[in-house]
C-alpha cells in the first residue's frame, strides 16, 4: 500500500517533537491526525482533543479519526509530561501525574489501537521515550522510570502482536533542540553540547525521520528495537 492508504495518529501533536513529526507524515504522503490538549494542530492534520489520562477522552479521539480516516494503522504515541524535582522533594503528585500521562496514557492509547491493527494484519506502534530513560537524570526520578518502562511495552508488544504483522519499537531522543530547552542558560546547553559525541544538540526532523523510517515498509522486520536519536549520548545502552 501506498503511503497515502496509510492512517496515522500523531499523540501530543500540538507542538515540538509531536508537531514535527506530524507535519513529517502529512508530506511524506500519510493521512495524519493528532491528539492536542492545547493549541492546534498543522494544516492538513485532523486535530482532535484528547487527555490521553481519561479514556473516554482516548475512545472518542479513536472513534473521530476512523470515522473521519478509517482505522489507526500507525500509531505514534508522543504525548508527554514532566515534573521536575529531586527525589526529597518529589510529592505523590509528582510522581502520579508523570506517571498517569508518559506511561499509562501511552498504554492506553496503544491497547485502543491495537485491536484494529490485528484484524487488519498490519500496525506500526512507535513509542517515544528518552535518552533520560536509559541514562538516568538527577531531578527526573518520575520522567526516566515512565521513559523507560515504554521500553518494556514495545518488547511485550512486539512478542505479543509480532505474528500479525504489528511491530512495536522505541525511539529515545537526546538533547533536542526545541521550545523547552531554549529558555535552558547558556552554561547548561554548553554543557549538554560538550557531552555528546556529535558536538551539538539535535533537531526535531532528526526525530521526525527517525519516525518515517520505523513506520515504513523498509522497517518490516523491525520490532522491540530501541533506535537512539541523541548524537551518541546515550551510547551503550
Amino acid at each position: 500500500m501506498s503511503n497515502a492508504s496509510r492512517v496515522v495518529l500523531v499523540t501530543g501533536g500540538s507542538k515540538g517533537i509531536g508537531r514535527t513529526m506530524a507535519e513529517a507524515f502529512r508530506d511524506a504522503g500519510y493521512r495524519v491526525a493528532a491528539t492536542y490538549r492545547s493549541g492546534g494542530v498543522p494544516d492538513g492534520v485532523l486535530g482532535v482533543a484528547c487527555d490521553i489520562t481519561d479514556q473516554g477522552q482516548v475512545d472518542h479521539a479513536f472513534d473521530t479519526v476512523e470515522a473521519e480516516l478509517g482505522p489507526v494503522e500507525i500509531l505514534v504515541a508522543n504525548a508527554g509530561v514532566t515534573k521536575d524535582t529531586l527525589l526529597m522533594r518529589m510529592s505523590d503528585d509528582d510522581w502520579q501525574q508523570v506517571i498517569d500521562t508518559n506511561l499509562t496514557g501511552t498504554f492506553r492509547v496503544v491497547r485502543r489501537a491495537s485491536r484494529p491493527m490485528m484484524r487488519g494484519r498490519f500496525g506500526r506502534v512507535i513509542l517515544i521515550s528518552s535518552v533520560v530513560g536509559l541514562l538516568g537524570s538527577a531531578g527526573q526520578l518520575n520522567y526516566a522510570a515512565s521513559k523507560s518502562a515504554l521500553i518494556g511495552m514495545a518488547r511485550s508488544l512486539t512478542r505479543e502482536l509480532g505474528s500479525r504483522n504489528v511491530t512495536a519499537n522505541v525511539i529515545a531522543p537526546g538533547f533536542i533542540a526545541t521550545d523547552m530547552t531554549a529558555v535552558l542558560d547558556e552554561a547548561t546547553i554548553a554543557d549538554y553540547t560538550r557531552r555528546i559525541p556529535a558536538g551539538r544538540l539535535g533537531a526535531v526532523d532528526d526525530v521526525a525521520a527517525a519516525a518515517l523510517y520505523l513506520a515504513s515498509d523498509a522497517a518490516g522486520y523491525v520490532s522491540g528495537a530501541v533506535l537512539p536519536v541523541d548524537g551518541g549520548l546515550g551510547m551503550g545502552h
